[in-house]
């Protein structure tokens, strides 16, 4: 009888389009400059359940900063590790 070999592969994306909601700013948990979106704008581009998005906020894998005109920040690409932490587990 012949051998039989399966290969499964299994692949993933994100897509992360740049437009008017976000801006270049600083990131000090970063050390560097990156995007940024408003804390009030993360629905339009992420379809995060709001216990989710608290949990991120409170554990500080979020990272946040304030913007001149008072509203809260969030840097992207923590907002990017969050979500490839959550794939992976």
């Amino acid at each position: 009888m012949a051998k039989q070999t399966k290969i499964t592969i299994e692949t993933d994306s994100l897509l992360i389009l740049r437009g008017r909601n976000t801006s270049r700013a600083w990131c000090r948990l970063c050390a560097a400059k990156g995007e940024m979106i408003a804390l009030d704008n993360l629905g339009i581009i992420s379809n995060l359940d709001r216990p989710a998005l608290e949990e991120w906020l409170n554990s500080g894998e979020l990272h946040r900063s304030q913007a001149a005109d008072g509203s809260e920040l969030i840097c992207l690409d923590s907002l990017l590790a969050c979500v490839r932490t959550t794939r992976n587990r």
